[in-house]
């Protein structure tokens, strides 16, 4: 990559900042007026013709200002970009509306998405987080009153199920902890196969408590292969500026082509650290469609246990460092409450 003077450096930024804000292309009386630089508008002129001469900025017509290109908008990306955190306020109501609701990846994984789609406007992607397997490690069985009894599930690797069954008999708690022992004694480290095949002879409760534990289980499998989150497709359709039909035709494309998007979300998991966010911008993405489009992502989860992958797709000239940020914490927001709700 080319090295820039400090002054090509800050004629760039400004020129990817003033497209970002007005989608316009930017011409230099403009630069020079709004940011009352201390120079020539012929010098400002010269380097705009050096960056375009070296693929950091276009001209759409021989009138017309500059925008930047891919080029532009990565060494934008990985050289200047202000890496400052999310404002508090932002980063406050966030969290009030995680700690909010109901702890389970249920609520949190759609309720990402949502988060990520309003906050840049943009069309937000989640994947549930994938474990090596799904597997039994320790049951719980509490009575509550009556004959409602709290099943709380541990499985292999930590995620904690919870769900409250409505018994035809009451039982006492050493009923309800002699039966939950038997279960854990016969069922450690089985799979859901293994749990539908295991019985309990002479313990009728043995069936109705196996069964709650087998459709827990297979919720958790449902997670843990793949299941996507998607919010935010209004957003790129054009709420507040003309459709383009391009990429109206691209956006719904990205939703009856999944295939593309698991492979896309599934490599971004495997190559990237939890916590580290990969921007992708035009042809860097391997869907030849998305050349017009960046996407954001992170990996999320507990390392060597469970992860999965956040992020936003939106237009090139997304304003990068909201985008960053706000995926960077909803990723690692994600990551700490999973954590704390795993045991070991």
């Amino acid at each position: 990559m080319t090295t820039l003077s400090e002054r090509q450096k800050i004629i760039l930024s400004l020129v990817v900042h003033e497209h970002i804000k007005g989608s316009q292309a930017v011409a230099s009386g403009a630069l020079i007026r709004d940011y009352n630089l201390k120079i020539s508008s012929a010098t400002v002129r010269a380097e705009l013709n050096t960056l375009t001469e070296l693929g950091y900025l276009r001209q759409p017509h021989t009138s017309a200002g500059r925008v930047p290109t891919e080029e532009g908008y990565r060494y934008f990306v990985n050289n200047l970009l202000n890496q400052s955190d999310l404002p508090a306020t932002t980063r406050n109501t966030i969290n009030h509306q995680f700690y909010q609701s109901d702890k389970g990846l249920h609520e949190w994984l759609p309720l990402a998405a949502s988060v990520l789609a309003t906050q840049n406007r943009a069309v937000s992607i989640v994947t549930s987080p994938h474990t090596k397997r799904v597997a039994f490690k320790h049951l719980e069985l509490i009575s509550v009153r009556g004959s409602q009894v709290l099943m709380v599930l541990v499985l292999v690797g930590g995620e904690i199920r919870q769900q409250i069954i409505s018994l035809d008999n009451i039982y006492t708690q050493n009923q309800l902890s002699d039966l939950a022992q038997k279960i854990n004694n016969g069922c450690e480290n089985s799979t859901l196969d293994e749990i539908e095949q295991f019985r309990l002879i002479d313990e009728p409760l043995s069936d109705t408590i196996l069964n709650a534990v087998a459709d827990q289980m297979r919720f958790s499998e449902d997670y843990a292969n793949g299941k996507l989150f998607m919010d935010g497709l209004t957003n790129v359709l054009g709420a507040d500026e003309p459709v383009d039909p391009d990429q109206a035709r691209v956006a719904l494309k990205l939703i009856e082509e999944r295939q593309n998007l698991d492979d896309l979300m599934l490599r971004a998991n495997h190559n990237q650290e939890i916590g580290g966010v990969q921007v992708l911008i035009g042809c860097e993405n391997t869907w030849q469609e998305l050349r017009d489009w960046s996407i954001i992502l992170t990996r999320y989860g507990v390392p060597e246990q469970m992860s999965g992958t956040l992020g936003i797709l939106g237009p090139m000239r997304m304003p990068y460092g909201h985008a960053i940020n706000t995926v960077r914490f909803v990723g690692e927001l994600l990551s700490d409450l999973i954590s704390e709700n795993m045991v070991e």
